[in-house]
């Protein structure tokens, strides 16, 4: 049986659960093309890669189209639903993801980004685990192209975790983001990327926890660093591997963790709509409460529609 820690913690473990598990699940959009190095001096964020670590240095082209529409559906096996130190747990999880985003050319080194995305996560077994997260982000990103095209990123996101079959929210966050990154080009097909990122929370609101009382909260601030590797090993076949390590800082209860995630992909372009990937996260967290330990590992795959304009 799945259980909490202790009554009083149910609902903010809940949120915490969710947030980890939607921040380490495979990605629902590789990268838009297979990577390749900074041309021309301009740089977009990739479509899809919500997650700190995915951007890619895109090809400068003709008739830039700023808007994408996309849509994906990884599936997988978990080894561990509710993220516990012990008594773990298995299941198979289907989380299907709709996005659109607005990426505005400033100038030839500045980008905007407006993007609204939703996934939902449904388990196969312990449906009581079935969330949705949708979010809503404002960004900027600035290449840099005289100091080995470092790229920065601010990001405004505000995050709503909802209930199953429902909107109505059991967490909202509303995060600041600040990410850099250089991009390393080994050949004409790999690339090494390097990078650093703090995710903190400005404002949060849970529900369930009890009026005047100091409950555990699930809010936190992250700070991280990543080591990213990318070949395109074919026109239509590249893989990528992303190291993190990050610190994450709770606001509430006393709580440090400290979190190694490895995401391996392998992805095939079928066509300029239609990518299939082999996906995988491995993932292990260790915290000066060590009630909160845990391991899990997620092996799957994902396929993905995008359709730019």
């Amino acid at each position: 049986m799945l259980v909490f820690i202790s009554a009083n913690e149910g609902s903010a473990q809940t949120a915490n659960q969710a947030q980890l598990t939607r921040e380490q699940a495979p990605s629902a959009f590789p990268s838009t093309v297979p990577p390749s190095g900074a041309e021309g001096g301009n740089v977009a964020a990739a479509p899809g890669d919500a997650d700190l670590g995915e951007q890619q240095i895109l090809k400068r082209v003709e008739g830039y189209q700023p808007f994408t529409i996309s849509a994906g559906a990884p599936f997988y096996w978990t080894s561990n639903v509710a993220l516990t130190r012990s008594g773990e747990q298995s299941d198979f999880v289907v989380a299907p993801t709709v996005a659109a985003f607005y990426e505005p050319r400033i100038t030839s080194t500045l980008y905007g980004l407006v993007d609204v995305r939703e996934q939902l996560f449904y388990y196969d077994r312990f449906d009581n685990f079935n969330f949705g997260s949708f979010d809503v982000e404002v960004g900027l990103r600035y290449l840099v192209p005289q100091w080995h095209n470092l790229l920065l990123r601010v990001d405004y996101d505000y995050n709503r975790l909802t209930e199953k079959n429902s909107f109505a929210a059991f967490f909202q966050n509303h995060a600041f983001i600040i990410d850099a990154s250089v991009p390393f080009q080994l050949d004409r097909a790999q690339t090494l990327t390097l990078g650093v990122f703090a995710n903190i929370s400005a404002a949060a609101e849970e529900s369930g926890q009890p009026p005047n009382i100091n409950a555990i909260s699930a809010q936190r601030s992250d700070y991280g660093t990543y080591l990213s590797y990318s070949a395109a090993l074919t026109r239509s076949f590249f893989i990528n591997a992303v190291g993190t390590v990050v610190v994450r800082q709770y606001y509430e209860g006393g709580r440090d963790d400290i979190s190694e995630i490895l995401a391996l992909t392998a992805n095939y372009r079928v066509n300029k709509y239609l990518t299939l990937s082999a996906v995988s996260t491995l993932a292990a967290s260790q915290s000066n409460q060590s009630v909160f330990d845990y391991q899990v590992a997620n092996l799957g795959g994902a396929v993905a529609l995008q359709v730019k304009f």
